[in-house]
C-alpha cells in the first residue's frame, strides 16, 4: 500500500474502533513501524485541522482516538438525543485532582488528604470513566489503587498528564477540607455548575 492507502486504512480502523487505541496495537495490527505510524497519525490530524473537519484526531498519552470537535457538541447531542452529563461536585473535582497529581493512589491516601470518606465520590468518578482501578497494593488488605483514564485526558483537553498545570507549593492544604465542609459539598452536588464535557 502507498502512503495514501495506509492513511485511509488507519482512518477506517480508528473510526470503526470508536475508542482510544494504543499506538503499539495499531502498529502490530497494520504491520507498520511505530515511527512511520506516528507520522501517518500526525498527517491525519493535520489534514482534519486544515480542512476544519467536524472530527479531529486526539492523542491521549500513547493512545489515539477519532472524536467530534467540541464546537459541534450541542448539535451532536440534539441529533443523537444525548443528555448533558450531570455536573461534577466540588468534592469530585478535589478527589479527581488528588488522583491525577498523585496516581496511583489508594482510597485511604485520598481520605487522609480530604479528611472525609470518599467511597461515593470514587464510585461516581469510576462510573464516569474519569478514573479506574489499577490493581492492588501488596500490603495487608491488598487495597485498590486508582489512576486517571484516557477519557480523563479527553474531557480535560490534554494529550498527556505532563500538560496538567503545576500545583502550587501548598496544594495539599488547599485540597484538604474540614470533614463538615467536605460532607456538605458531597451532599449538595447540584449547587456546583462545573461540568465535564464528555462528548
Amino acid at each position: 500500500m502507498n502512503m495514501k492507502e495506509l492513511q485511509s486504512t488507519l482512518e477506517a480502523v480508528l473510526f470503526a474502533a470508536g475508542e482510544p487505541i494504543e499506538l503499539s496495537r495499531l502498529a502490530q495490527a497494520l504491520e507498520l513501524d511505530e515511527l512511520l505510524l506516528s507520522q501517518l497519525l500526525e498527517n491525519l490530524a493535520a489534514k482534519y485541522d486544515e480542512e476544519e473537519a467536524g472530527i479531529c484526531l486526539l492523542r491521549l498519552e500513547d493512545q489515539y482516538q477519532l472524536c467530534t470537535r467540541r464546537q459541534y457538541a450541542d448539535s451532536v447531542r440534539k441529533v443523537l438525543e444525548i443528555k448533558r452529563n450531570s455536573p461534577l461536585s466540588q468534592a469530585a473535582f478535589e478527589v479527581l485532582a488528588i488522583v491525577a497529581y498523585n496516581q496511583p493512589v489508594t482510597k485511604a491516601f485520598i481520605e487522609q488528604i480530604r479528611g472525609v470518606d470518599c467511597s461515593a465520590v470514587l464510585a461516581t468518578l469510576c462510573q464516569k470513566q474519569l478514573i479506574e482501578e489499577r490493581g492492588r497494593l501488596d500490603l495487608p488488605g491488598r487495597p485498590l489503587i486508582y489512576g486517571t483514564t484516557a477519557n480523563f485526558l479527553r474531557c480535560f483537553c490534554v494529550s498527556s498528564l505532563d500538560e496538567l498545570p503545576s500545583l502550587p507549593e501548598k496544594a495539599p492544604e488547599a485540597l484538604a477540607q474540614s470533614g463538615d465542609e467536605a460532607e456538605k459539598n458531597e451532599k449538595n452536588e447540584e449547587d456546583f455548575p462545573q461540568t465535564v464535557d464528555e462528548t
